[in-house]
């Protein structure tokens, strides 16, 4: 377990064996914060065997897909995976798995995740415009304004390019030529002939009709203009002369996929958006409080289950066809009541590290990404969860009745994109979205702080040699002698205290082995911190798995990377089954010798069964001695 947690080829290499190897594997897209796998046959016990893995947050087994929740550096996970499979030129097709609905939200995973940064920043910067306007009404006048302006509006306006590049690796298709495609279905020519259109003239392409549709700004058309790509790119391949094809495969694709898209696949794929966003629509014109309350109730609901993404659509429909979309501000409640949700725990928790790891969760809620808030913090104690979500409803309720809207798109709704629900044509919006907000901050903190924030539900994995000891023995619960309310853990070293957050080893500073602290040590010797058994030993004599009589498990690994060193520098005075006391030498090692190369002695001490205790109190001190309480497990 000392193994550093950002070798993300070794976790890559791990992942793809645990889910069955390359053979296994149809597809495979990333969003924020996870990697999506399609699998051709699923692996029962790969969950587990991933879940456990250093730097995976969870998995979850959804829309047939096999999602490894793993945070902020999904992208290197993913660049390392893509390059171990083949997919791209896999003869069988991962649409083939599941059902339609899953393939539906799958794709549209697959389309938006990787630019969704790049429309969140595009947002942000209209909204930014949009507060400067507050300040400044000359601004707008400006060609400074002009300029922010139109490069805020860029992405959306070539979106349908944006959409051309990741649906043609999720099709499977020529990038190239997809992109040729969907340029010109944004070209200024067609715009212009669709404006003529729209006045009356009548166009047509060898005497059919055309219509008035454009397509800046459009998801459905372009996502079908390349799924319907891929056929007749896999068809005229087939059936072309190996000389031929590299000039003459774009040259029919285009002209085949751009008149085909501009007079049937356009048209009707823009109606069928338009007619979802007017079904949602009519929802929250006419109920706006129903459509809040599913909204705010459900919508973190959605996100666990990587299901969101199926909305994307129905939301730029609503903007490029009304310049307004309820959704998102109704969304945007919904994010804050999770970070509400944090908060409450930060502020109710009195372990260190339970504030520290809910801290950064609730720092990347605040740009939107709430993943990291559910999964480490609000799902792990299951009530701030829910708390979040009946806030959430709440928010959204009281917010329904001004009418919010958001006035620009944001890829993230989150509190930096607030601003967004800011418009002279509809002056209450901003003051329900801001009533939403407040709720959705205080609710979820009030109820925590009276009916507290839960029990950790999180599985505590300790070393996996004291997981696999305690299971041949039987014993993987505390002991049977009776417990106090309270148990003092000792320091085992002399040194400096520092938090486990401080420890360069996301698999200790993490918190998802459990909580306790880390000394850096200045002196050579590990003591007993409290009256126990030694359950567990390493083979390379680095780590000691440690139960107190009153069952408290704990591990002490002494260095990181130290398990290299193969036992070298250490001396151990206790067997597996040997019982000690307090303060008795437990292990000598050469912390000079071993720093001298290049490996760190700080030594991380967990409480790896954290999850049978209510709270795990660190003590307030910096430097460590013999006989000193380091931190009290409460029952």
């Amino acid at each position: 377990m000392a193994e550093k947690i950002r070798d993300y080829p070794k976790l890559a290499k791990d992942i793809l064996k645990a889910v069955g190897g390359e053979e296994n594997v149809l597809g495979v897209s990333r969003c924020a914060t996870r990697l999506r796998i399609v699998l051709k046959r699923s692996k029962p016990a790969a969950r587990e065997e991933v879940s456990e893995m250093p730097g995976v947050i969870t998995v979850v087994e959804n829309n047939g897909q096999f999602q490894v929740v793993i945070g902020q550096h999904v992208g290197e996970v993913y660049e390392e995976f893509s390059s171990l499979v083949n997919v791209e030129t896999s003869d069988e097709e991962s649409e083939s798995k599941g059902t339609i609905l899953n393939r539906v939200i799958a794709t549209m995973s697959a389309v938006f995740a990787p630019f969704i940064y790049i429309l969140a920043a595009a947002g942000i910067l209209q909204g930014s415009l949009i507060l400067i306007n507050l300040l400044s009404d000359s601004f707008v006048e400006t060609g400074t304004y002009e300029v922010l302006s139109f490069i805020s509006w860029a992405p959306f306006v070539f979106l349908p390019i944006f959409i051309a590049i990741t649906a043609s690796k999720h099709f499977k298709t020529n990038t190239y030529i997809a992109v040729a495609c969907c340029a010109a279905l944004v070209s200024p020519t067609w715009g212009e002939m669709a404006g003529q259109i729209a006045e009356g003239n009548s166009i047509t392409f060898l005497g059919l009709p055309l219509t008035e549709t454009v397509y800046t700004s459009s998801v459905l058309p372009p996502i079908f203009l390349v799924w319907i790509l891929s056929y007749v790119e896999k068809f005229l391949n087939k059936r072309m002369n190996e000389v031929i094809r590299p000039l003459f495969v774009p040259f029919f694709c285009i002209l085949i996929m751009v008149p085909l898209t501009i007079l049937l696949i356009g048209p009707f794929t823009t109606m069928g958006a338009i007619w979802i966003a007017d079904g949602y629509n009519f929802l929250a014109e006419n109920a706006p409080a129903v459509a809040g309350a599913i909204i705010g109730a459900f919508w973190q609901v959605l996100v666990i289950f990587g299901v969101h993404w199926g909305i994307t659509p129905m939301i730029i429909a609503n903007y490029d066809l009304y310049g307004r979309d309820s959704f998102q501000a109704y969304q945007m409640i919904a994010v804050i009541a999770q970070v509400g949700a944090v908060l409450g725990v930060i502020l109710k928790a009195k372990s260190q590290e339970v504030r520290k790891v809910s801290t950064s969760a609730g720092i990347t809620g605040l740009f939107g990404i709430t993943e990291p808030a559910i999964y480490g913090v609000t799902l792990r104690f299951k009530k701030p969860f829910i708390f979040g979500c009946i806030s959430g409803a709440i928010g959204c309720i009281a917010a329904s009745f001004f009418n919010p809207y958001y006035f620009a798109y944001a890829g993230l709704p989150g509190p930096l994109t607030i601003v967004n629900g800011i418009d002279a044509d509809y002056p209450l919006s901003i003051w329900g979205i801001l009533l939403g907000v407040v709720i959705a901050i205080i609710l979820p903190v009030t109820l925590i702080q009276i009916f507290g924030y839960g029990v950790d539900t999180a599985k505590k994995a300790g070393s996996e040699n004291l997981v696999e000891e305690q299971a041949q023995r039987g014993d993987n619960s505390p002991s049977n002698k009776p417990q106090e309310n309270e148990e003092s853990i000792d320091a085992p070293l002399i040194g400096k205290v520092i938090s486990l957050s401080e420890v360069p080893d996301e698999v200790f500073s993490s918190g998802a082995m459990g909580q306790g602290y880390a000394i850096q040590p200045s002196d050579n010797k590990l003591y007993g911190p409290f009256d126990g058994t030694v359950v567990m030993v390493a083979p390379t004599k680095h780590a000691i798995g440690l139960r107190s009589e009153a069952g408290v498990e704990l591990l002490v690994h002494i260095g990181l990377d130290t398990v290299k060193l193969d036992g070298k520098h250490f001396t151990l005075n206790v067997k597996e089954g040997d019982s000690f006391k307090k303060g008795d030498q437990l292990i000598e090692f050469d912390r000079e010798v071993i720093e001298k190369e290049g490996i760190k002695t700080t030594t991380p001490i967990i409480v790896t069964n954290s999850a049978d205790y209510e709270e795990v109190i660190n003590e307030e001190i910096e430097n460590s001695k013999l006989d000193q309480k380091l931190f009290t497990v409460v029952k």
